[in-house]
């Protein structure tokens, strides 16, 4: 049976350890580096000289609001660059003769890849040319992921200072990010990963005779170097439309393994650099306790309902092998599956739309959960330090005091602002799915030219595209043809609207906790870094997401599962 005889059982039981014990020897070592990448304040030459291209005074700080316009601003010109990339496609060298993108596609396209979502309607090696790929979504790749971790490193410095009416600066945050974290990780993984048999080449595309007498077009690229980022930025944007299932960007079971630990290293880290930037390394540890049992439970529930399923059908050779690959099986494919929605990274090595109703439905959730298990680069951190904020207000209840965290105050303003954090994805999930199908012209458009799977599953289909597209995941059931009109437009207002209003109400809550001064802990004050408060944070995480989505799973994947 597939996956479950000893043998896939020990050697699933490894990889899932492999990645675990790599997890563990990074966190200290990168978490530390990460704190002392934006708490030193010297400058290297090379940032010098960007600071002085870009007009920027490194030593001039910036309040919540001018850290947001600086946010808004670089976006923004993302969105156009990457669009008029695409549009000018077919004047532009290593084009490999494909045309422009159209505009629709290119504007979904582009609002994907600078919010970090890398939702793509299309097949990538027959739709961009080298010059796209590699000057657009390579570079975006960088960028959109060093914006996480500038607003990360932002709302911790919230935290951390007293009285102050600033937050940092925002391009020097970001020059920091790519410069001495993102760009030199991506070029020793670049490098493993060559060794491992990704291609990096320009060869275009080749044709070649097969065994069986006929020929067959083979296109090459730049893989390597886009998939380590592509990883390590939980962007999860693929080279190929195949993404990691794709033996020309994840070739091995090695590695294989080694994506997963790439797309979860910095994540995971993050809240090391939180503890080190605070001054109290065990709030990091009950952060990362809390990230690490979430994503500990979607691998165990996704591999289990899968396995279920290989167990209940013997009959059928492989049954539950559907949408997976041979030379990685289940158990890599649910740990991947688990571990790429639990992030915002969104890569797949198998068709999540394949998974069993139930299987399908927990790397659903996963995103659900507002990409906090462990989240994406940055945005995993301060989602979970906002859903921090409401533990606290709730242990304040339960005990009868002001809320206070890190000896800052959760008053009025801080409540409302993460309240309002938490409450935008949902709307836009909720919002965009009623939408299409409330609105007549655009139902009848959905069922007859994207939904392939009419029914309960149809409506799951969609579900995920509004949760991966709000949550900036950008993995999908594949099943569903967003290239429409309709969709290309809604899903991106749904990436840019998940994305930036998040942001903003996170620097605004950085804005208003930096301000205040460090309240003394007294006998009544929660202790935050103890095994108590971590259980209730991680119980706040899921009863909010249950509340909040379990009405419309009811329609969808557990009445799939039901029936």
């Amino acid at each position: 049976m597939a996956g479950t005889d000893a043998a896939s059982i020990w050697a699933g039981l490894l990889q899932i350890a492999t990645v675990i014990l790599a997890l563990a020897l990074l966190y200290k070592p990168l978490g530390d580096w990460i704190a002392r990448v934006f708490t030193r304040t010297e400058d290297a030459r090379v940032e010098r000289g960007i600071y002085r291209v870009i007009g920027v005074d490194a030593s001039a700080e910036q309040t919540w609001q001018a850290y947001a316009r600086g946010v808004l601003l670089f976006s923004v010109m993302g969105v156009l660059f990457v669009y008029a990339l695409q549009r000018l496609q077919a004047v532009l060298p290593y084009s490999l003769g494909l045309p422009a993108v159209p505009e629709g596609l290119a504007f979904n396209t582009a609002v994907s890849f600078v919010t970090n979502t890398n939702w793509q309607s299309y097949s990538p090696e027959l739709t961009l040319g080298y010059t796209a790929q590699l000057a657009g979504l390579a570079v975006q790749n960088f960028v959109s992921a060093a914006v996480g971790i500038a607003v990360a490193v932002a709302l911790v410095r919230g935290f951390a200072r007293r009285g102050s009416s600033t937050i940092g600066n925002f391009w020097v945050d970001l020059v920091r990010a790519v410069g001495r974290i993102l760009l030199p990780l991506a070029i020793i993984t670049a490098i493993v990963l060559l060794i491992g048999g990704v291609v990096q080449n320009f060869a275009g595309f080749q044709t070649v005779p097969t065994i069986t007498g006929g020929t067959q077009v083979i296109p090459g690229g730049p893989v390597a170097s886009q998939e380590a980022i592509k990883e390590l930025g939980t962007n999860g944007g693929g080279f190929f439309n195949a993404n990691s299932a794709h033996p020309f960007e994840n070739p091995t079971p090695w590695t294989n393994v080694l994506e997963v630990i790439m797309l979860l290293a910095i994540p995971f880290a993050m809240p090391r650099a939180f503890g080190k930037m605070v001054g109290d390394d065990r709030q990091g540890y009950a952060i990362v306790a809390v990230m690490g049992s979430l994503w500990a439970a979607g691998v165990a529930l996704t591999t289990w309902f899968e396995l279920q399923a290989a167990g209940a059908a013997p009959q059928l050779a492989g049954g539950a092998l559907e949408g997976k690959e041979a030379r990685f099986g289940i158990w890599a494919s649910t740990l991947f599956a688990a571990s790429t929605t639990g992030t915002s990274t969104g890569a797949v090595n198998s068709m999540h739309d394949s998974y069993t109703a139930l299987g399908g439905m927990i790397p659903m959730l996963n995103m659900m959960l507002g990409e906090v298990a462990p989240g994406g680069v940055g945005t995993g951190l301060y989602g979970m330090l906002v859903l921090a904020v409401i533990a606290v207000f709730v242990g304040g209840l339960l005990i009868g005091r002001t809320p206070e965290y890190l000896g800052k105050k959760m008053g009025p303003r801080e409540i409302k602002l993460a309240s309002l954090y938490i409450l935008v994805t949902p709307a836009l999930v909720l919002g965009g799915v009623a939408l299409s199908f409330a609105i007549p012209g655009v139902r009848a458009d959905i069922e007859s030219t994207s939904i392939w799977n009419p029914g309960v599953h149809g409506l799951s289909e969609l579900l995920y595209a509004f949760t991966s597209a709000a949550n900036n995941n950008g993995s999908a059931f594949a099943g569903l043809t967003a290239n429409t009109p309709w969709l290309n437009t809604a899903l991106g207002v749904a990436m840019l609207l998940g994305r930036f209003i998040p942001i903003v109400l996170a620097l605004a809550l950085a804005g208003s906790l930096a301000a205040q001064e460090r309240v003394p802990a007294t006998a009544g004050t929660l202790p935050t870094h103890r095994p108590q408060f971590a259980a209730l944070l991680a119980v706040v995480t899921v009863v909010i997401t249950a509340l909040t989505y379990f009405p419309v799973l009811t329609l969808g994947p557990l009445a799939e599962g039901l029936l």
